[in-house]
């Protein structure tokens, strides 16, 4: 009896070991498979030096506008994954950076935790938050991000149903500025681990933001001492022919 209980206390060892290798096999591969498919992106293969600054959450009257301007000063361009509740509340500001030749993007409506919510659910996310878009600034974006940047088949299925294409950020350059780590923390950061065809993750929303203002206000003159042009997502990837068709949107009727 015991010879039995051991022997199959070994199996379930071994299949339980199994499992969690196939497990992180897969976990391993889940970027090379999306980014080989161009179905997810997480930065550009270029040797020109270019970035992408890109901010979650907004638009916020406040942090928005602060950034607005600093990038206004550098002449840096950069793309802006709004939430469509906050487009509603402030649509004044998605116009704003319109007018200036930012990026608007799709980052669902009530940003919601994409694991717990169905398919249809996410889609109507979407929908609803271009449709604010749209009315509000003329713009139709075609890039979403998903919220908490979790990502999946259906994650990727429901986004290419509604016209998307899924952006993230290269892991390298998440700031994890809504975490309040400090000013040096977020400069560091950027500036230590830029690299050409980077997408900087930053937050202009979800809290005091201050700290990203001021860490923004640092990092832009060093990098652009150092050669670097801030263009929006679309662009770098029309620039580098890393997609055929992904752009700002269409403006005005159709």
């Amino acid at each position: 009896m015991k010879k039995q209980a051991l022997s199959l206390f070994i199996v379930t060892m071994l299949l339980a070991s199994s499992l969690t290798g196939s497990a992180l096999a897969q976990k391993q591969r889940d970027r090379d498979y999306y980014e080989t498919r161009g179905e997810i992106v997480w930065e550009v293969n270029t040797n020109k030096k270019v970035m992408a600054l890109t901010f979650d959450d907004g638009p916020d009257p406040e942090y928005t506008a602060q950034i607005a301007a600093l990038l206004r000063e550098y002449n840096a361009k950069a793309t802006f994954f709004m939430v469509g509740s906050r487009v509603k509340a402030f649509p004044q500001v998605a116009r704003q950076l319109v007018s200036e030749n930012h990026e608007l993007a799709n980052h669902t409506y009530s940003h919601p935790d994409v694991r717990r919510i169905s398919n249809d659910r996410l889609q109507a996310e979407m929908e609803k938050t271009q449709e604010i878009i749209y009315a509000s600034t003329g713009v139709r974006p075609q890039l979403f991000r998903p919220p908490g940047g979790y990502y999946s088949d259906s994650v990727v299925n429901v986004a290419k149903r509604s016209g998307f294409l899924v952006v993230m950020w290269s892991w390298h350059q998440d700031t994890r500025d809504w975490s309040d780590p400090g000013v040096k923390k977020i400069v560091n950061k950027v500036i230590n681990n830029a690299r050409n065809g980077d997408i900087v993750l930053f937050h202009d929303y979800g809290g005091n933001r201050s700290q990203t203002v001021k860490a923004l206000r640092e990092i832009l003159p060093v990098l652009q001492k150092r050669g670097y042009e801030f263009v929006t997502v679309s662009e770098m990837m029309r620039l580098y022919g890393k997609t055929k068709k992904v752009g700002q949107g269409d403006q005005g009727d159709d």
